[in-house]
């Protein structure tokens, strides 16, 4: 990550793979708006990552409906 803007010491980072993990981070933040992932219901990995699936699939049904 990007250290602050007021560090008097700049750190290096690599701005397209920040950007990709910020991109999978913010897939993440709305898959949790479904309640069965945020709290993990599944406790089985199949079962749990059916559910990702679906969740991934509803959100993906909704962006392509609002273009």
């Amino acid at each position: 990550m990007p250290g602050r803007s007021n560090r008097r010491m700049k750190i290096e980072h690599d701005r397209s793979i920040y950007r990709q993990r910020n991109r999978i981070e913010r897939m993440f933040g709305h898959l949790k708006v479904n309640r069965a992932i945020a709290t993990r219901y599944d406790q089985l990995t199949n079962s749990f990552l059916g559910m990702v699936h679906i969740a991934t699939a509803r959100y993906w049904l909704k962006f392509v409906h609002a273009t």
